[in-house]
């Protein structure tokens, strides 16, 4: 079977990229169908459980309107056995140049984490332009975005870290927000309780966000 296209930009392909940790393979596929179901075809499973891998490797074989990409990428033996399960695009919380090298040659699309200035044009510099603004409250939110568009418009980010759904609408209304990223469509409860159908309305919410929008 051939392997579908890389996407072109992670972050064009909804307003919201879900940020999931899964414990048990056999939660991925319902639960990234109930995704996709709301409107949310990008997922990043992030390489924090044991089971990453392998639910990589499920939603890219049996949920076909899924974009899965491996999120927590932190050593470039990871970028390889990302892709190899199926990652479609890969991100990480922060870069360094081994790490960098590593999420370029795989071929597909990438964001590296950055929080300052001089991060941001130390990627520009080596023709990054799309990436992880983490941790984005932290790191100073909407304001420090805001401040960065100016001298730097050639950047566009992801936001995550913090972010919910009444603070998603300021970071889409910057010029060089392309995406959020989060959880919040992923309550503890509703996963704990395999409740498909609420993560999908929870998700079909997020979808609907927009700039000066808030999600009920």
């Amino acid at each position: 079977m051939v392997s579908p296209a890389p996407p072109a930009s992670v972050l064009d392909l909804a307003p919201v990229l879900p940020v999931v940790v899964i414990e048990d393979a056999g939660d991925a596929v319902p639960l990234a169908r109930a995704l996709v179901a709301g409107g949310l075809p990008a997922i990043e499973v992030t390489l924090r459980t044991p089971a990453a891998l392998e639910a990589i490797r499920e939603i890219a074989r049996e949920v076909p309107g899924a974009v899965v990409g491996a999120g927590t990428v932190i050593r470039p033996a990871q970028v390889a056995e990302a892709v190899a399960a199926g990652s479609r695009f890969l991100v990480s919380p922060g870069w360094t140049d081994v790490l960098l090298d590593a999420m370029r040659a795989s071929g597909v699309p990438f964001l590296p984490g950055v929080s300052t200035a001089s991060e941001v044009v130390a990627l520009l510099e080596r023709g990054v332009r799309e990436m992880k603004f983490f941790p984005a409250q932290a790191a100073g939110g909407t304001a420090y975005l805001k401040s960065l568009s100016g001298p730097l418009p050639q950047a566009r980010f992801c936001p995550t870290g913090g972010i919910g759904p009444s603070s998603a609408p300021g970071y889409l209304a910057l010029p060089n927000v392309g995406c959020v990223g989060g959880s919040w469509m992923l309550p503890q409860d509703a996963l704990a309780a395999r409740d498909w159908g609420r993560v999908e309305e929870l998700a079909r919410a997020a979808a609907g966000l927009s700039a000066g929008r808030t999600c009920r």
